[in-house]
């Protein structure tokens, strides 16, 4: 798999190919809700952002409306005042974005919601690598739970991870062949961590950003 090094500053969406997966950084000022999502939903699908329709699925993951073709999948996560965009052809992508911020719980979260073994491996670590492991783990079971198209209630035990020299792996995910699921760490700073998961064959990942915020 190949990326982009950082984020590519774009005004304008480049084609999407069916081996990519194009991910957009945004800033989302506190008020805003959708707003940057469909202006760049629209410039993919060439329309105006008011045109854009939205459905939810079974269990709430928000998708393009089968009107605009079913062709593009997008999936978006926001934390503090930054958003982020994943848009692919033929898979569905889940993506998350999570603020650096102390959590004095965060073993305590594990234990209860993680595997007993990531919970004891984050255990034997000092606070402040535990943050970091907390938010690697957090981060990755919420991409991949969202390409999934479930949300937390399926059960962050239903899915184990184990590290490797590349990052984290999926491990094991109730119901599915985790060997044929794809999970990236994104690069997004020292203040944030992010991770992309979906279903599928590896893909090249192009990173980009608005020009006002490259």
């Amino acid at each position: 798999m190949h990326a982009h090094d950082g984020f590519l500053p774009a005004k304008l969406a480049e084609p999407l190919h069916a081996d990519e997966i194009h991910v957009w950084r945004l800033r989302r000022p506190k008020g805003t809700r959708r707003e940057p999502l469909l202006a760049l939903l629209a410039s993919y699908l060439g329309v105006a952002p008011a045109d854009v329709r939205l459905m939810a699925g079974e269990h709430g993951r928000p998708a393009l409306d089968p009107a605009h073709g079913g062709v593009l999948d997008f999936n978006w996560s926001h934390s503090g005042e930054q958003a982020l965009v994943a848009l692919a052809r033929g898979i569905a992508p889940g993506i998350d974005l999570e603020q650096r911020r102390t959590r004095a719980n965060a073993l305590e979260i594990a234990q209860r919601f993680f595997t007993a073994e990531e919970a004891a491996w984050l255990g034997t670590l000092d606070e402040a690598d535990r943050r970091t492991a907390f938010l690697e783990l957090w981060t990755a079971r919420e991409a991949v739970l969202k390409a999934l198209g479930r949300g937390l209630a399926f059960g962050l035990d239903r899915l184990a991870f184990h590290r490797t020299a590349d990052g984290l792996v999926l491990q094991r995910l109730d119901g599915e062949n985790p060997a044929a699921w794809q999970l990236q760490r994104l690069d997004v700073g020292a203040e944030a961590f992010a991770a992309l998961a979906w279903r599928g064959a590896p893909r090249r990942i192009c990173r980009f950003a608005l020009a006002e915020q490259a």
